[in-house]
């Protein structure tokens, strides 16, 4: 694993050496001082992964990011001193490509080991996904249960590298009085799925909150994955988490949720593939199309990293591909369709 570290900051630089040192299967390719620099050497020498800081001067992470996933598109993960005091500087990475996001480990101290931990896990867990080549989910256990007793129609969305700002801007799109169910599934970290709710409902007309156990969609309310485990409707209508498939790298998978809405929902759906690295969602899309519902991705030109929805239209499992700004017109028309 070639590994790119991006940070101006001499101590912050010998702690990810340290810790990558304990990996003899890890490298540290170049060593980048600021978000131009990355800019450069990503070009020059493309790594597996980039451990990229937020603060720096002349071009910050985010920017850097954005830049990157244009002219030299490779695994980013954000490492910053005290994610969740940059919370919002997070999500902005995350809406320009970037995968995850960790703390930068300390030096010494009782909190040296965990930190350590922490960032080889989310190493790890990038690693499987960029090497992952298959991507198809698995269906939840169980049959369906009960019988249809609503006409709600669903909007099932699913995204990763990139999601954040393509869902803000696509749900900023949406009419207060939208007559559809929404769930979310958006590849990230349980520890920031609240935080990104949050901010996305500040974007948009409709409320938007994390999902939890037992949950059932709402006409007009957004709901989002808020677990590393995959969301599901175990029930007609009814959403819940499961632990499977465990060894999938995409956690929650779009796979599991698409194929339990072809299992179990009562009604009406529409499922929506936007900007994602891996394939994940892609055979999901495509069962939901041959059972009939409409279906919707992402196309390259507005695409952060045009993986997951590229997937979908090789597969054609798309019956439209749409540049993101008209996603919502299209979501709008389809719901309104009898």
């Amino acid at each position: 694993m070639k590994i790119g570290i991006v940070n101006d900051m001499p101590l912050a630089v010998e702690a990810l050496r340290r810790a990558l040192a304990a990996r003899h299967d890890y490298t540290v390719l170049w060593v980048a001082q600021d978000g131009q620099q990355a800019i450069d050497f990503c070009t020059a020498q493309r790594p597996d992964i980039v451990l990229m800081d937020l603060v720096m001067p002349n071009v910050d992470g985010i920017e850097a990011t954005r830049r990157i996933m244009a002219s030299a598109p490779c695994a980013i993960l954000i490492v910053t001193v005290d994610v969740g005091a940059n919370a919002w500087r997070v999500y902005e990475a995350m809406g320009a490509g970037a995968l995850d996001a960790v703390d930068t480990p300390s030096l010494s101290g009782p909190d040296a080991p965990r930190s350590i931990a922490t960032l080889i896990a989310k190493i790890d867990r990038i690693a499987a996904l960029v090497q992952e080549r298959n991507g198809a989910g698995a269906v939840a256990a169980g049959a369906p249960a009960g019988t249809p007793n609503r006409d709600t129609p669903l909007v099932a969305i699913g995204a990763s590298a990139g999601g954040p700002s393509a869902l803000a801007t696509l749900l900023a799109g949406l009419p207060k009085d939208f007559a559809a169910a929404i769930v979310v599934v958006q590849h990230v970290d349980a520890a920031f799925a609240a935080g990104m709710a949050d901010w996305l409902n500040q974007q948009s007309a409709l409320p938007v909150r994390i999902a939890r156990e037992g949950d059932r969609p709402q006409p007009g309310v957004v709901l989002l994955a808020a677990t590393d485990d995959h969301l599901h409707l175990k029930l007609p209508n009814v959403l819940g988490y499961t632990r499977v498939p465990e060894e999938t790298p995409y956690r929650p998978s779009v796979d599991v949720f698409f194929h339990s809405v072809v299992a179990r929902w009562p009604a009406r759906a529409i499922g929506v593939l936007l900007t994602g690295m891996g394939r994940d969602g892609a055979i999901g899309l495509k069962a939901m199309r041959t059972k009939g519902y409409h279906t919707i991705a992402q196309d390259e030109a507005t695409s952060a990293v045009y993986g997951m929805p590229k997937a979908a239209a090789a597969l054609d499992a798309a019956a439209a591909i749409l540049p993101l700004p008209r996603i919502a017109a299209a979501l709008a028309s389809a719901v309104n369709a009898r």
